[in-house]
């Protein structure tokens, strides 16, 4: 591991603390400059790929589904370590299938699951966008299903 202060390649591992099922937290000292740092490990896994609408295959990016998240529970009390939680969530259910090709559909629909017990504006915010309601109409009928549940 280098270094990020010195770029010596010249550390070793302080502490080890296991951050969830797939990630390990290392904390490391420089033997050169003594100065410390944290990495994050994360099992490398083969890569799914997202098969968008158009029929388009994309490697699968959390950063987008933390983006789109993030959007989504602006100004709401969802924290961000909740919000990696769920990611963390869809991603393990996305690996668990039997398939390394995913439809970009089901990626949206585990989100809305997810949001829709974690916080119901967050919820009708992401179905908004994910589901591109038109007008009105559509909007109200998604709030109407929402409030049956």
């Amino acid at each position: 591991m280098r270094c990020p202060f010195c770029s010596k390649n010249n550390t070793k591992v302080i502490e080890t603390r296991e951050k969830g099922e797939e990630v390990a937290r290392r904390r490391r000292e420089c033997v050169h400059c003594k100065k410390r740092f944290t990495t994050y490990e994360r099992v490398e896994m083969s890569p799914l790929i997202v098969i968008k609408k158009e029929g388009v295959r994309e490697s699968f990016n959390r950063e987008k589904v933390l983006k789109g998240l993030l959007r989504a529970c602006e100004k709401r009390p969802v924290s961000i370590d909740r919000i990696n939680k769920i990611i963390d969530e869809i991603e393990t259910n996305l690996r668990n299938r039997s398939s390394s090709e995913i439809k970009s559909h089901l990626i949206g629909e585990l989100i809305m699951t997810k949001l829709k017990k974690e916080d119901k504006i967050a919820y009708i915010r992401f179905a908004s966008v994910y589901r591109e309601f038109q007008d009105l109409d559509s909007f109200k009928e998604e709030l109407k299903k929402l409030q049956r549940r």
